[in-house]
């Protein structure tokens, strides 16, 4: 047997998960390197090693927002491994590092300014331009830098109260972690941390107050059956409280919720905080030219890739053959409301989205983007790298925006909604198979799915089942105070990358799995 025969053997063998392990992680020793180096052959078995490995995960990989659809790119773009690119500094300035791809990156900002509604592109003389970059993370930094953007608008001098309270960062329980992490690296404090510092006992609410803002309920009254989107109602209280004691406000929306892919309702929501924030100063008269007391950021991780997608097709069936079977939610810097005496507001001020999601570069990266008359100064003018240092990260992956650049010239807005409406139609299958399953095998799997996400959950199979197939799995509580009541789920999120074979192999395990089955 030839090597590359054996290679191709050893990827492709399939796994029985009946009684022989999964294929294992590789281990550190697979790539220790000795003080003398490695020989050519150590190196390319260490190699095989890997590629073998993650051949196989791909191929089962259906638990997280990561879609495996990169052949095409890793053709082409092969190339440009032969340069150090690095997109130091601002996007919209080439700087003193002349390998970089900014012009690249400028026409990928350009594509999501449109999709967003964002205006043009940045002028800094323009305040209705748009602003924005590559991320070198994926939305944890979007997040972050949104953050960071609100905290130093809201607080440096020209905000609406010099003096005023500190803010406040309001975000439901379905956000992703990364906010937890972030208002802690930048010192913002969250409602729930003021409220119990400050008012014990006044949680508008009732009871103690809740680490984050309540999501919406399901059947058992509760939030872990409910369909992962905030609790506008709740918001409003809390957002109220705090507004009226002076204090600027920082909230984030979902568009696409790290475990239930949920859509908050974001127009909606505005439409409830906005007579808030105008009742209590924090949003100039109409004609002022003074800074708002409150910022809305959208986490858009998964959701910002494939929204203006649905939108499109919810407002033209006909001309795309498809229909969202939800409303899509509308999210972005095109959103505007009337108020009082405010006029129009457009309510948004950032939007972070994830490149290795839907978009599916290989590696973490992503867009931040806001508009020009939110922006500040960057903290940093340094000569060295010839551009302001007006983003998180300094020195910036550019090879994500070529990557990214070459998947979306490769798709049309046809294009794009034909995968939205594959990967809803598949979310679909999914659940009603589950379904199937259930009754064949008398199993219970507790399938659930939000309405027009693209995620279906589940119980927890066997740790086999979860290695093989790559789950992200939650724990909920479904009875407060009861360790009995604790249900494990899992997940499958149905990526351009995932089809139906891989969708029947998953459920041909489940259906055979001893967990499921209860018999172990």
């Amino acid at each position: 047997m030839s090597p590359t025969t054996a290679r191709a053997a050893a990827v492709d063998r399939v796994l029985d998960f009946d009684g022989a392990a999964l294929d294992a992680e590789p281990e550190s020793g697979d790539f220790a390197i000795p003080a003398e180096g490695l020989t050519d052959g150590e190196r390319l078995r260490a190699l095989d090693r890997m590629d073998g490995y993650l051949t196989r995960k791909r191929r089962h990989m259906v638990g997280y927002q990561a879609t495996q659809e990169l052949a095409g790119s890793a053709l082409d773009l092969a190339r440009f491994m032969l340069s150090n690119i690095n997109n130091l500094g601002d996007p919209f300035q080439s700087g003193g590092y002349k390998p970089n791809t900014k012009v690249v990156e400028r026409a990928v900002l350009d594509y999501y300014a449109r999709l967003w509604h964002a205006g043009p592109a940045y002028d800094p003389a323009d305040p209705e331009s748009y602003w924005g970059y590559m991320l070198s993370m994926g939305s944890t930094e979007g997040n972050m830098y949104a953050l960071w953007n609100a905290r130093d608008y809201l607080t440096r001098p020209g905000a609406p109260r010099p003096g005023a309270p500190r803010p406040v960062a309001f975000y439901s329980e379905d956000t992703h972690y990364s906010f937890a992490k972030a208002v802690r690296v930048l010192g913002v404090d969250t409602f729930h941390a003021v409220g119990a510092a400050d008012y014990p006992d006044a949680c508008p609410l009732g009871g103690e107050w809740p680490a984050e803002v309540p999501s919406l309920p399901g059947p058992s009254g509760r939030s872990w059956d409910g369909p992962g989107a905030v609790d506008v109602d709740a918001l409003a209280v809390l957002v109220e409280f705090f507004a009226a004691k002076g204090h600027p406000i920082f909230v984030n929306f979902n568009l696409g919720s790290t475990f239930k892919g949920a859509h908050d309702d974001v127009r909606g929501a505005c439409e409830r905080l906005l007579p808030i924030f105008e009742r209590h100063g924090l949003l100039p008269r109409a004609g002022e030219d003074a800074r708002r007391g409150f910022w809305i950021h959208v986490d858009g991780a998964l959701g910002a890739g494939y929204a203006p997608f649905l939108r499109m097709a919810a407002a033209d069936p006909a001309a795309f053959g498809w229909a969202p079977e939800a409303e899509p939610p509308e999210f972005d810097f095109g959103l505007t409301l009337p108020t009082r005496e405010s006029g129009d507001v457009d309510p948004v001020a950032s939007i972070a989205m994830s490149g290795h999601k839907w978009a599916g570069v290989p590696w973490p990266c992503g867009v931040f983007m806001t508009k020009t008359r939110y922006q500040l100064e960057p903290p940093t003018q340094p000569e060295y790298i010839g551009a302001p240092d007006s983003t998180f990260a300094g020195s910036r992956n550019g090879f994500s925006p070529l990557v990214l650049w070459d998947h979306l010239s490769r798709l049309s807005y046809r294009d794009q909604v034909d995968r939205i409406r594959r990967s809803q139609e598949l979310a679909a299958y999914l659940e009603r198979r589950l379904r199937e399953v259930e009754r064949e095998t008398g199993a219970e799997l507790w399938p659930a799915r939000t309405p027009g996400a693209i995620t279906v959950r589940f119980r927890k199979p066997s740790a086999e089942l979860v290695a093989k197939w790559s789950l992200s799995s939650e724990n909920v509580l479904t009875t407060p105070g009861d360790p009995a009541g604790l249900r494990g789920y899992v997940h499958v999120f149905l990526m351009p990358s995932v089809d139906r074979a891989k969708l029947d192999a998953l459920l041909d395990d489940l259906a055979r799995d001893p967990v499921i089955l209860g018999l172990a």
